[in-house]
């Protein structure tokens, strides 16, 4: 069984900064891409940046210049530095892995969410 829990999120004045985590656990021989998502109230769920196996990156245009995706394959994590943060970036921020290739075989899987909100 694999777990995404992802953490670091929390109330931010505009402006600041915030850094999210998102460790995979289970028995996991590999992931392809990691990316993370957001959902804010009454809207839909909608890509805020992806990173491929290999390192290439992605970002929607929302955020790109002020977020920055990274990964640690060894741990199994991707991050997320959130900088110039603003009101409209306050949502549910989720983490998915694609195509994680487990003893069971090959599924995409989503963590749980953490609260971003950005309010003076």
């Amino acid at each position: 069984q694999v777990q995404l829990v992802e953490s670091g999120g929390g109330l931010v004045q505009p402006g600041g900064s915030l850094r999210l985590s998102c460790v995979a656990s289970g028995s996991i021989f590999s992931i392809n891409a990691m990316a993370w998502y957001r959902q804010a109230p009454g809207k839909q769920r909608e890509l805020v940046a992806a990173i491929a196996s290999f390192g290439s990156t992605n970002y929607a245009k929302s955020v790109k210049g002020r977020f920055t995706i990274s990964r640690d394959d060894a741990k199994n994590t991707v991050y997320l530095q959130m900088n110039g943060l603003k009101p409209e970036d306050t949502a549910v921020y989720h983490c998915n892995a694609d195509k994680v290739q487990t003893p069971m075989g090959v599924r995409d899987y989503w963590g749980q969410g953490t609260q971003v909100t950005v309010s003076s």
